[in-house]
């Protein structure tokens, strides 16, 4: 199992301040999608550069023009890049087959989608890296967490490894690997806490027992 921090709301200096902090105690480190959108990729690129030996995911929730935008990341030094569940499948395929040629893994977020297990076994198909449950910020805003979706997923998925994003804290934690995922996301459980790098190292310890 994996744990990987997810940055959303700091500039790309002050994510590098950050993973400073905790880059002993997690596998994978995110630029979230309003990163990018504030930064660019540049902030995958800093990223990459100020910490080789952490693999790196590009959040760009592609949804069209799939094959340029996973080329594009690459380059950037992205290990993992992120797809929409509800692209197209052609989009999936096409992530998917840059990802291969570029020798990186594609992630397909299913933020928002309805049938997660038909969806899931369709994904699973065309040979994603990761397909991961999602509850969004404005779901977690009223009390929503995907642990049911997760189980959900385990059940039908054969291929693909699964992951978990959204809202998870260390007081959620136990329940989370409960449903053994391959990975677990963690944002503001980390980087909301006084002392970022206890957390991270109790997070890490709960994670690598599983």
């Amino acid at each position: 199992m994996e744990l990987q921090l997810a940055i959303d709301l700091v500039n790309t200096e002050e994510a590098i301040k950050l993973v400073k902090e905790v880059e002993e105690h997690i596998d994978i480190v995110e630029i979230g999608t309003p990163v990018v959108i504030n930064e660019g990729l540049r902030a995958v690129k800093e990223m990459k550069k100020a910490f080789p030996n952490l693999k790196v995911l590009a959040d760009l929730k592609i949804m069209d023009a799939a094959g340029y935008e996973v080329m594009k990341a690459s380059e950037a030094g992205a290990d993992i890049i992120t797809i929409l569940g509800a692209a197209e499948d052609a989009s999936i395929q096409g992530a998917v087959d840059e990802a291969k040629k570029q020798n990186k893994k594609i992630l397909v977020d299913m933020i928002a989608i309805k049938d997660i297990e038909t969806r899931a076994k369709e994904l699973d198909e065309l040979g994603v890296d990761y397909i991961c449950v999602h509850t969004g910020y404005d779901l977690q805003a009223v009390g929503k967490n995907s642990f049911e979706d997760l189980k959900a997923i385990k059940g039908v998925v054969k291929n693909a490894k699964t992951a978990v994003a959204g809202g998870i804290k260390l007081e959620t934690l136990p329940e989370v690997v409960a449903a053994q995922p391959d990975l677990v996301i963690v944002g503001g459980g980390i980087t909301g806490q006084d002392d970022k790098k206890a957390t991270a190292a109790e997070i890490q310890k709960l994670v690598k027992q599983s």
